[in-house]
């Protein structure tokens, strides 16, 4: 008889060691989102090489035509083609909502963690940004629009504003919890700085939630920008976005319903994808969450 033990090995408790099949029969919410997504990231990122015609090319002889084989998509009242509006339109989408859930988790982790840890800063952030949460998200971003030139940084920046406060709640109430766990508080008492224990031992426990919280952002962030360039206080109107196409379509809509209906399709396509993604991300980072719903 050996005088050892057979101890499991560190890395049986993760999920991706179960064999694949199961592993995706148990997360088809994660997995259906991510090649949705995947399918949408390509598509417009190829599409220097895709589209069939430059989407500024402008031919009054072929105005609101159907899908043909030179038009996948159709044109539309200025003779565009919209298959090449509508894979270009999808950078600008994509773009936005990369960097307003990047730009937000950052500032928001930043002002979070101050407010959860520096007791006399926490009433001053937390009113500040309670002040922001009372004015409507997108009335918002519409006023900072207002004020400056339309481009996409100030799209960016206009959406991200609002969601600043969102994100600084989130990393706040975890702040909150974790300051008061017993290796937060020995590394308090042996006289480790508050930058390190931060780093260390803070924020490692904080990403799962705030990679769950970013891809619901993201998901906004895209609606937000169609509603904007809808309004026609987003993105340049010349510039090809989803929102802009479906703003200039709209008054087409008896006659060439084309216009909007594949903007249309892919920007619902792109918010649900994200969401699943999260959904998908949220259940296997809080198996025990996925369990109780």
């Amino acid at each position: 008889m050996s005088g050892t033990l057979d101890l499991p090995h560190a890395t049986d408790a993760l999920p991706f060691t179960v064999p694949r099949w199961r592993w995706l029969r148990k997360n088809p919410t994660l997995i259906l989102g991510a090649l949705l997504l995947l399918v949408i990231t390509v598509i417009t990122l190829a599409a220097p090489w895709i589209a069939t015609h430059d989407p500024q090319d402008i031919d009054p002889l072929t105005r609101m035509q159907g899908a043909s084989a030179a038009h996948y998509f159709g044109t539309d009242a200025l003779g565009r083609d919209v298959f090449s509006r509508a894979v270009w339109g999808g950078r600008i989408s994509m773009i936005v909502g990369l960097s307003v859930a990047v730009l937000s988790t950052l500032i928001g982790v930043l002002l979070g963690l101050v407010a959860g840890f520096v007791r006399w800063a926490d009433g001053a952030v937390m009113r500040v940004m309670d002040g922001m949460m009372a004015i409507p998200g997108i009335l918002l971003a519409i006023a900072l629009m207002a004020v400056t030139r339309a481009s996409l940084t100030t799209v960016i920046v206009a959406i991200t504003v609002p969601e600043i406060p969102r994100m600084v709640r989130l990393v706040r109430s975890l702040s909150l919890t974790l300051r008061e766990q017993l290796y937060v508080e020995a590394a308090h008492a042996v006289g480790t700085r508050l930058p390190v224990i931060l780093w260390r031992h803070v924020l490692p426990n904080m990403v799962a939630p705030l990679i769950v919280q970013a891809t619901f952002v993201a998901a906004a962030a895209v609606l937000i920008e169609a509603s904007l360039s809808f309004l026609g206080v987003g993105v340049p109107a010349q510039t090809p976005s989803w929102g802009n196409m479906m703003a200039e379509g709209r008054n087409f809509v008896a006659v060439a319903f084309h216009i909007i209906l594949y903007p249309g399709l892919l920007l619902a396509t792109t918010v649900l994808a994200i969401n699943m993604l999260g959904d998908g991300l949220r259940d296997v980072l809080d198996p025990r969450l996925a369990r109780q719903l």
